[in-house]
C-alpha cells in the first residue's frame, strides 16, 4: 500500500512501524466496499458479541494428581489404583481416612501420624527409613503430593473435561531482538486456552497498528506461534486478562512489558 502510496509509513520508535498518513481520496480506497460475513464465519475468540453477550470462556483447570506403582498401597485401601487421577482434596481425604483406618495417629501428640510399613515405603527416603517414626499432618500431606505424579484436567464450556499428563504449559510471551535493532513480541500456547492464534493475530494487529505473522511452532506439528512487531505486551495484558479473563498465573511474560510513555 506504501507503494501504491495509498499509506504512509515510518518508524517513529525503535523498533516499531506506524502509520503516520492515509490517502483517504485514493480510487483503492474510495472503491472499497465492506464484503459481509455470514455470523458462522466470524471468530469464536472475539471476547463479547454485538449484544455484549460474553463469547469467549476460558477454561477451567484443576490440578490432577496421578497414582504411581509405587504410591498404589496407600491409595488401594479407599479403591483406586496405579493410573487413577484424583484432586488434591480427593488425595487429603485418602490419606486422612488412611490414617483414621489404621489407627496411626499418635496417641500422645494428635499433630504426629505414626509411620508404619506402608507409609514408610510410599513416603520416606531410604535414608530416612530407620529414623523417622513420626510425621507432622502437613508434612505427611505435602510429602504424598509430592510422591503423586503431576495431571491436569481443562474443561471448556459445553464440552467434556479433557485430562492431560503433566502440569498444563502457561500462555507464553517472549521479547526477541531482529535485524536492525527491532523487537518482536513472541506468543505461544494459545490453543491450549482454547484460544485460536490466527485470530488473536488478527485482533493484536488491529490494537497494536504493527505487522503480525503467524507460524508453525518450531517442534510441533498442530500449534502455531504469534510473532508481532515491537514489545506490544501491554496489548497483550488487556486482551489476556481483560477480555478473555485468563488468570494471571496462566501467563508467563507479563513483565517484560514496556513502561508507560517510554519509547519501545
Amino acid at each position: 500500500m506504501q507503494e501504491q502510496k495509498i499509506l504512509q509509513v515510518k518508524e517513529l520508535s525503535k523498533g516499531v512501524e506506524s502509520i503516520v498518513d492515509v490517502d483517504w481520496r485514493h480510487d483503492s480506497i474510495r472503491s472499497f466496499v465492506v464484503p459481509e460475513i455470514a455470523a458462522s464465519e466470524l471468530p469464536a475468540q472475539d471476547s463479547k458479541g454485538a449484544d455484549g453477550e460474553q463469547l469467549y470462556h476460558p477454561p477451567e483447570i484443576i490440578p490432577l494428581f496421578g497414582i504411581s506403582s509405587k504410591m498404589a498401597p496407600l491409595f488401594q485401601e479407599s479403591g483406586y489404583k496405579k493410573g487413577s487421577t484424583l484432586s488434591s482434596s480427593e488425595v487429603r481425604s485418602v490419606v486422612i481416612n488412611y490414617v483414621k483406618t489404621n489407627e496411626l495417629v499418635d496417641e500422645t501428640n494428635k499433630n504426629f501420624v505414626k509411620v508404619n510399613p506402608i507409609l514408610c515405603d510410599c513416603l520416606l527416603k531410604k535414608s530416612e527409613q530407620d529414623k523417622i517414626s513420626k510425621l507432622k499432618w502437613d508434612d505427611l500431606l505435602s510429602r504424598c503430593l509430592d510422591q503423586l505424579q503431576p495431571f491436569h484436567q481443562v474443561t471448556f464450556a459445553g464440552h467434556e473435561p479433557i485430562v492431560r499428563k503433566g502440569n498444563i504449559d502457561p500462555i507464553n510471551i517472549t521479547i526477541a531482538q531482529r535485524s536492525s535493532n527491532k523487537k518482536v513480541t513472541i506468543i505461544k500456547n494459545l490453543e491450549l486456552y482454547g484460544l485460536d492464534p490466527q485470530t488473536v493475530a488478527n485482533i493484536l494487529q488491529q490494537k497494536a497498528q504493527a505487522s503480525v505473522t503467524v507460524t508453525t511452532l518450531p517442534g510441533t506439528k498442530d500449534r502455531a506461534q504469534v510473532q508481532i512487531q515491537g514489545n506490544q505486551i501491554n496489548h497483550l495484558a488487556k486482551l489476556l486478562l481483560e477480555d478473555y479473563q485468563i488468570d494471571r498465573k496462566y501467563i508467563q511474560g507479563l513483565k517484560k512489558a514496556p513502561k508507560v510513555g517510554r519509547k519501545k
